[in-house]
């Protein structure tokens, strides 16, 4: 690798400048504008992990990553848009949640850290709530032409207007991009080959140049006010993508299609006392064949073979609002249908080889509230929530799975002075294990362990911040108690799944330093520790994976125009040395690199962006090899690093009408 600089230099970090963040908020951080900013891709894993301490990224592609926030991924976050929960087909994670949402669609996304957020299925450690582009009576348009290193190529574009009985949006975009190189040059076909993965895991000499992927999206909204206070909200999402390279995993995505429909009826001021009452249905569906095609490997016929995945999520969802006195309460009704299911297929002969997931389904019914008081400078806010779940399958001898759990937080918050807060919060959710966990399939061996118990994460979660005219800070710290974490013990070669007891505590930081009118600092970091209470079955390391090091990012941005602003930013991170060698996490470098941009107001309804990530070309992972995910070797032992882009210039030309 390319010499880099250690983070040992660096001192603070910072939050990148792309997105706007909202106030300091002590339960959550909400990002704004995120569409408006979406200038080098529409992956919203990286638009996350570019400007929330807490969030890390997981290198799949060149598009459709995965988020972790705090070291949790998988089921143990949530992931919700406009109120429609979203589940991905691949238990690779080839389509992560976020992947069936882009960051060119959305207005913000709200980060919740820990278990507070009792309206939405499975928010064990934090989740993600995602609001779209919401229609406009006034007639808006905007166009966004994006181009980069490595042919890649952006358009999207956006019509929103109305009158006082409807209102309607529609947005589409289409983008795509050759395969990126890292910092030596490499592209991601050449990555396999220069990790000496076996030569049937290499791409066939024809497909060692295909383009990354290709990926177009479009949303279409209309909201018809009904009555006075009345309105009827329909929504529906489609996204296409087709031919994505997944490096180091063992086949490719050929295609990964998806559908997000709701429609939601929402009545304001029903009297006095009670404000507000929304229904909401919602229903998406994924396809997502992954193959060996492109490799050598289907030069043999046996091998030469797709595993065929597909899933739906059906919901619907009430919520009754009240102010009563000075106490606001919020009631609530959940009920939602997850379908999994997947099949080999042998590419040649088109005969099906067995199930990879037998049809799994799993269902939940829940009952939620939530009650805010404020006693002068103290905000006390109260959440409870029960769920009950069952999970079944088509595999014949398995009985159904019923799992009940009581969910229930405090947070409070004391104002010390107007500008100065402290806040704490305890918490307890709890997360069924999935289809994959219970019973995904490799030819006749059972991977998944049907009997496995629920999660569970008691946690407490303090800190401060203030805002003030000079600068906003906010420290907060956190220790998570996990009880039946569901963990995989490469040891084993069926039924790889165990519970553990485990816990993960850490630190984050975040703020801005406003030197005067036209220059502000912003900064950020994160640290945090897992460790499971003991080793797994056969092995020794006790550190959990997921876990990533110190990571900071520094930027100062110069508004030398008005709404135009130059930044310089450096993002970084300590080396890994705590990982769970056992389980296939391997030794990572410390890295930190270097970004520049201008983002110039031509004038009102024109905006021009050119910049430079990785300014030097660093060569460096980001991502670790945790067993959970199915990676291809690298030489003769380990699973096969993904390295980040190298230097990547690109420009965005924004117009509105």
């Amino acid at each position: 690798m390319k010499k880099i600089i250690p983070l040992s230099l660096l001192t603070l970090s910072l939050l990148n400048a792309d997105v706007i963040l909202e106030p300091l908020e002590v339960q959550a951080t909400t990002l704004s504008d995120v569409a408006q900013n979406a200038q080098t891709s529409a992956d919203v894993a990286q638009t996350l992990s570019s400007n929330i301490p807490s969030v890390d990224m997981s290198r799949r592609s060149g598009i459709a990553n995965d988020v972790l926030i705090r070291g949790q991924k998988r089921d143990n976050i949530s992931v919700e848009a406009d109120g429609t929960k979203v589940y991905g087909a691949c238990p690779n994670r080839m389509d992560p949640p976020v992947s069936h949402i882009l960051a060119s669609q959305i207005e913000s996304i709200e980060v919740t850290e820990g278990p507070y957020d009792v309206t939405t299925y499975g928010n064990m450690s934090g989740g993600l709530k995602i609001t779209t582009k919401q229609p406009t009576k006034e007639i808006k348009g905007q166009i966004n032409l994006g181009f980069g290193a490595w042919n890649y190529k952006k358009f999207g574009a956006t019509v929103s207007g109305g009158n006082d009985l409807i209102r309607v949006l529609v947005t589409a975009s289409k983008e795509s991009s050759d395969q990126y190189k890292d910092g030596d040059g490499h592209t991601l076909a050449q990555q396999v080959i220069a990790n000496g993965a076996p030569v049937a895991n290499q791409y066939q000499a024809k497909y060692e140049d295909m383009q990354a992927y290709t990926k177009q999206s479009m949303m279409a909204k209309a909201f018809v006010t009904t009555a006075k206070d009345q309105e009827l909200r329909l929504s529906v999402t489609a996204n296409r993508s087709d031919n994505i390279m997944y490096a180091n995993s063992p086949m490719d995505a050929i295609l990964d299609d998806s559908n997000i429909y709701s429609i939601a009826y929402n009545i304001d001021n029903i009297s006095d006392i009670y404000k507000n009452i929304n229904l909401q249905y919602y229903y998406s569906d994924v396809d997502h064949p992954m193959s060996t095609e492109y490799r050598n490997a289907a030069l043999i016929d046996a091998q030469n073979k797709t595993n065929h995945m597909w899933t739906t999520m059906q919901g619907i969802k009430l919520k009754n609002s009240f102010d009563i006195d000075t106490y606001k309460i919020l009631l609530g009704v959940d009920a939602s249908k997850r379908t999994w299911r997947g099949e080999y297929v042998n590419n040649v002969s088109g005969a099906v080889l067995g199930n990879s997931i037998d049809h799994a389904t799993t269902q939940n019914s829940a009952l939620f509230t939530t009650l805010e008081k404020t006693y002068g400078d103290f905000d006390v806010k109260f959440g409870a929530r029960y769920d009950y779940s069952t999970v079944d399958s088509d595999l014949v001898g398995y009985d159904k799975n019923t799992y009940n759990a009581l969910n229930a937080n405090v947070f409070t918050t004391y104002a010390l002075a107007p500008e100065h807060k402290i806040f704490v919060g305890v918490g307890q959710a709890s997360r069924v294990p999935d289809g994959r966990e219970l019973y995904f399939q490799k030819g006749a061996a059972i991977i998944g362990t049907p009997d496995l118990k629920q999660t569970t994460n008691r946690e407490i979660d303090f800190g401060y911040e203030t805002n003030n005219d000079d600068f906003k800070l906010k420290i907060k710290g956190f220790y998570s108690m996990l009880q039946d974490y569901i963990y995989i013990n490469s040891n084993k070669t069926a039924n790889l799944f165990e519970n553990i007891d485990a816990t993960i505590y850490g630190a984050e930081i975040s703020g801005s330093y406003y030197v005067n009118d036209d220059i502000t600092v912003d900064m950020g970091a994160s640290y945090k520790v897992g460790k499971k209470d003991t080793a797994l079955t056969g092995q020794t390391d006790k550190d959990l994976a997921d876990i990533a090091p110190l990571r900071a990012n520094l930027a100062i941005n110069y508004e030398y125009a008005n709404n135009s602003v130059a930044t310089i930013e450096t993002q970084a991170s300590d080396a890994w040395s705590a990982y769970d060698a056992d389980n296939g996490e391997q030794a990572l470098a410390g890295w930190a690199i270097l970004n520049m941009k201008i983002k110039h107001a031509v004038n009102k309804k024109f905006n021009l962006t050119i910049g430079a990530n990785n300014l030097f070309d660093v060569t460096y992972a980001q991502s670790n090899t945790y067993a959970d995910l199915t990676l291809i070797t690298a030489g003769t032992t380990q699973a096969m690093l993904l390295n980040e882009p190298g230097r990547y210039i690109y420009t965005n030309l924004d117009f509105k009408f």
